[in-house]
Parts: C-alpha cells; structure tokens; sequence
C-alpha cells in the first residue's frame, strides 16, 4: 500500500514544501510543490512565528492545489543554526549470543545515556558510526552476528530547545503537524550524494541564502557538522553597501553579472540608494572584486571547518557543493584552489519520477532529501528527534503486521528486524490480562459487600 508524504524544506530565503508518494518498495513519485519567499527567518532560525507560519502555509497550500491531495502531517528541515554536536559511546552484552535489533537498539540509547547533553538541548539526530563486536572495529551491520559484546560510537547532534519547539509551533500554526525533524545538511546529503562518495569520504557543504552548513561523511556515516552564518544575500548587501545602490539592485546586478572568472572594465548605471532618480556609473571589475572577496572568504572559513574537524585525510571523495550560492559561475575553480586542490564536484538532487523543472536546482537538494528520508534512504541505523531507533531496512508503521504471537521464536537475523512486533503485541496482552484481573476483583468485591 502506497502512502502520501509532505516535505517542508524551511529555508533563511525561501520555504518549500513537496508532496510525493512512496510505493511498497520505497519508490517515490513527486505529485505537488509550493516554494514561497521565507518570512520570519533569520539566519535559519525562527525570528517571527506568526509570519514564519503564514509563508508555510502558502508553501503548503501551493503543493496541495497541484497534487490534489490532503495530507496533515509533515517531515520538517532544521538549519544547523544552534546546534551543538558531541560523540559518545555505549556497550552492552549479548545474553543470548546473536545480536538482534534490540540489542542495537539497546547500545544505541546507551550510548545517548552516556553523552553529557545539557538540559536545554534536544537531541536533533544520533548516528553510529562505528559498530564493534567483541575486539572486531568498524562492523558495517552487526545484526544477526555471533557475539558476547556490542560497542558502539555515535555522533550525536543536538538542538536548542527554544529552537525546535519555535519550528514546531511555526509548522502547527500553518496547520500542520510535525512527524519529524532533519537536519537540513543531512537531508541534502540524502539528495546528493552516493554510495562511493560516503565511503571514501566526503565533505558536503549546502551553500544557502543567510546560511551555509556543512558536514562530513566517513565510513557511510555523518562525523561532523557545522554552521555558518553567511550566504549568497550577504554578498548582495556587500554589493549594496560598496557600490551605494539600493538592495534590490544589488542582487539583480549579482544575479546578472555575478562571477568569479569574467572580469571586465565594462560601466553599468545602477540608481543610488535613497535617491532612486539618481544614477551613477560603477565598473564591473569593482563588482567582480566584491564578490570574489565574500566568497572567498566563506571557501577559506568552511576550509578551516574541515581542517579542525580533524577529519581532513578521510575526505578521499573531496568536497561536494549544493544549495542556491553554489551555482555562481566560477565557484567550483576557486574552491579547488581554496580546498588545497582537493576534488570539488557541483551537485544537484538525484532524479526521480514527476520531478518538476524548478525542482532540478541545487537549491532543492535539502527538500527532496527529506522526501527521500521517508522512503527510508538514512543510514543503516540512527535515533530521530522522536527519540525512535530507526534502520533502513524497516516497514511502515501503518503496514505492520500484529498476527504474530509473543511466544514466536526467530531464529533468522532478517526476521530479527521487525522484533518490534511480537514486543507490540506481548504489551498489549498484559494490559488486557491487567484489565481481566481488574475485573475479576470488582465482581468479587461487589459479592462481598451485598454478601456481608
């Protein structure tokens, strides 16, 4: 049975929500889209949520009229903005010799017990990144293996409170509900990278409006991530402020003329900022300095991101670059050079079936990562914002099969996977083995007081 998701990219520039449907086997068909400019943003972060909530609704609205479905809830963005992140570990041992799901599940929240997360942060995602069995490093999947011991290191990415509940009341004031929340650079590394890229190593850096975020996959798993306050809009207001026009212009003047290879001696007339009946006459070469210096300043800021990450010689695949700034011609060159000639691939969101044109760009790649997301495209396992133990290989909650019984043995490791259920079903049985005692004491009880 298919299902009907909703994905809401919330952007520092522009919101963008899309409506697909995932099939049985996870494939996925974009029906709907609604993109609307980001009101109540500041720096990726909630400023204003009454407005913040209007330009959701409009996003949403948008992609409901051209899918011609309803759908309540939604999988949600989150900038990097104000996060905190921290590695941990946890061990546990194995009674029964096979490792399980539950036993994963166990050291995994382990694991999260063990980190020292202070009160006011909320655990965004916690990511394995190294299994252990017994004295045997880096187990890609331990379930099903023969063991007396299971380790397991973990990054764990952490949220401001205030943060995520100002999302979450943002997202119900447009009338829709929160199902889960995703870091917005690991939504785009859903979208954009592949399974050669994630095993060799690579740093993927979402390059945005006010933001850019960047994280580093090694060993098929997230290691690092990190934030930075700075965009393509703040090389337009470096463009208004050097060449004294007003904001406006100085992003069409950046959009029309903006590079970081041509340079020309070439006059523009560009009017002046609080006289717009006045005009005067700048070179482009003054442009093309403006420009080049901000970005060059970002490339060497989010550089020295991945020199302190102390990650830099397990990057074999380079860097990757997606998000709206990335697409500013010349771009890829002067990361080569500022990335110390390390490898440096351009990437936009894979293709997929009812992919719209205006859903190509590279500034799509964080909301068609949250598409994907749902379909289950996250790492083998990892624990959401709803505190859940999620793996790749699992079924929809909708679709789970309760005609097991808790005595049922299973003895395979690909069974194993769905162990959640007979513990579902021996739940419910006590609580209605609980409700017959209950029951039995208030018969005899009212035999005893009319008795007596």
């Amino acid at each position: 049975m298919s299902r009907t998701v909703l994905a809401i990219d919330i952007g520092s520039t522009k919101i963008c929500a899309i409506i697909a449907q995932i099939d049985n086997d996870n494939n996925i068909t974009i029906m709907g889209a609604g993109t609307t400019k980001a009101q109540g943003l500041k720096r990726g972060s909630i400023t204003n949520i009454e407005l913040a909530s209007r330009s959701i609704k409009t996003a949403v609205e948008d992609a409901k009229r051209v899918s011609g479905t309803t759908v309540s809830s939604a999988i949600v963005s989150m900038s990097g903005a104000y996060t905190k992140s921290l590695n941990s570990n946890g061990i546990v041992n194995i009674q029964s010799k096979e490792i399980s799901f539950k036993e994963i599940e166990r050291v995994m929240h382990t694991s999260l017990y063990n980190a020292n997360i202070p009160n006011e942060y909320e655990v965004l995602h916690a990511l394995p990144f190294n299994f252990k069995v017994d004295d045997q490093d880096f187990i890609e999947d331990p379930l099903g293996m023969n063991a007396s011991r299971l380790e397991v290191e973990t990054h764990i990415i952490t949220t401001q409170k205030s943060n995520l509940n100002n999302l979450k009341k943002a997202v119900q004031g447009a009338g829709v509900e929160v199902e889960n929340i995703v870091l917005n650079s690991y939504a785009s590394s859903i979208a954009t990278l592949n399974s050669d890229e994630k095993e060799l190593g690579v740093a993927l850096i979402d390059m945005g409006g006010n933001t850019s975020n960047i994280v580093i996959h090694a060993g098929n798993s997230i290691r690092y991530n990190e934030f930075l306050g700075v965009g393509s809009n703040h090389v337009t207001s470096d463009l208004s402020m050097a060449l004294h026009t007003p904001l406006n212009v100085a992003d069409n003047v950046k959009l029309t003329y903006g590079s970081l290879t041509n340079q020309s001696n070439n006059l523009i007339e560009i009017p002046v900022i609080g006289d717009v009946d006045n005009t005067h006459e700048v070179s482009l070469d003054v442009v093309h300095n403006v420009i080049y210096a901000r970005v060059e300043e970002t490339l060497m800021i989010l550089a020295q991101f991945i020199e302190n990450s102390g990650l830099k010689d397990q990057i074999g695949a380079g860097i990757v670059l997606t998000g709206g700034f990335s697409k500013m011609e010349g771009i890829r060159e002067l990361a080569i050079a500022t990335f110390g000639s390390q490898p440096v691939r351009l990437a936009r969101p894979i293709e997929m079936d009812g992919l719209f044109d205006e859903l190509r760009g590279a500034e799509c790649s964080s909301v068609i990562g949250l598409v994907m997301y749902s379909a289950y495209a996250y790492t083998s396992y990892e624990i959401d914002a709803n505190k859940r133990v999620r793996h790749r290989n699992e079924t929809p909650t909708a679709q789970v099969d309760v005609s097991l019984t808790p005595s049922l043995e299973i003895p395979t490791a690909s069974i194993n996977l769905d162990e959640e259920k007979p513990s579902m079903i021996s739940l419910d049985n006590k609580e209605e083995k609980k409700s017959d005692e209950a029951v039995s004491l208030s018969k005899f009880w009212n035999w005893a007081t009319q008795l007596f």
